[in-house]
């Protein structure tokens, strides 16, 4: 999943001009971002979501999508990105994509996790052995040809 970047500005739709005057919006942290000229502050979803779990803890996506206006398919995201967690009292939780335990937040449990990232580490290490392999080996024509032709 893409973070950062131009994808994350359509997937949480964030503030660029201020609402209230057209000024531009800086970014203050965690979802929250601020007119340069007039002060007014303003949410992207990730912004009201989460503001909305800190005075309503144990709200479903349902609720939260009806209250805010977030999807739930964008909860979900940002439940699978481990951007929010489900609340410790709740009774529906997420599965690990792997092996299918119960996870609050992302999308492997913790054992699965580090499976994933040794996996990489493996795959990144024999990519690197792939590329240094030919480097700096002596080059061999076919036997008796020229290894390189004078053009004039």
């Amino acid at each position: 999943m893409e973070r950062g970047g131009l994808g994350s500005i359509e997937l949480y739709n964030i503030p660029h001009v201020c609402e209230m005057c057209g000024g531009v919006m800086i970014f203050k942290g965690v979802g929250e971002y601020q007119c340069e000229d007039c002060q007014y502050v303003d949410y992207d979803d990730y912004g009201k979501v989460r503001l909305y779990i800190e005075e309503h803890r144990g709200a479903t996506a349902a609720q939260i999508e009806e209250a805010v206006g977030v999807s739930q398919r964008a909860i979900r995201r940002m439940l699978k990105e481990g951007r929010i967690e489900v609340a410790e009292s709740s009774k529906t939780f997420l599965r690990c994509e792997i092996c299918g335990k119960t996870i609050r937040s992302g999308q492997y449990c913790p054992e699965c996790e580090v499976k994933v990232h040794r996996k990489l580490e493996e795959e990144e290490r024999e990519r690197r052995h792939k590329q240094d392999q030919g480097f700096g080996m002596e080059q061999k024509a076919a036997e008796g040809q020229k290894r390189f032709k004078r053009e004039n």
